[in-house]
């Protein structure tokens, strides 16, 4: 069985990754394409200098920072709100955020209930 090569918008991950910001731009869906125009904050732009520099263990608080290229293969920790959680970067996320693939909630899982917590629990001996 042949993989088949990733491509977004016709174009291949190697023509993605030569591209500048404004070229990908054309290409991306509106709301990351406002998002880009707008162009970087500080804090994506020092993102993005850790990024092209090499680095590992790279955390991040930016959630809204769009994932471009160049950012492929990268293993970015993204705040939750709570802990930083790593995020593999995959050439399927490209024109996504950084926050859409790290949940901020959990699911509750509720135990039994506690003494008191109904009617019938209250007449339950404490041993």
């Amino acid at each position: 069985m042949v993989r088949k090569e990733f491509t977004y918008k016709g174009k291949t991950l190697a023509e993605l990754q030569s591209m500048n910001i404004d070229e990908f731009m054309k290409i991306v869906p509106s709301r990351a394409r406002r998002k880009l125009k707008r162009g970087f904050s500080e804090q994506e732009k020092k993102l993005l200098q850790k990024i092209r520099k090499g680095k590992k263990n790279i955390e991040t608080h930016c959630r809204d920072m769009i994932i471009i290229p160049e950012m492929i293969g990268h293993t970015i920790k993204v705040h939750s709100g709570k802990e930083f959680v790593p995020v593999m970067v995959q050439p399927e996320m490209l024109g996504h955020a950084l926050g859409e693939f790290v949940m901020t909630r959990k699911k509750v899982s509720h135990s039994a209930p506690g003494i008191g917590a109904t009617k019938s629990s209250a007449s339950l001996s404490l041993k």
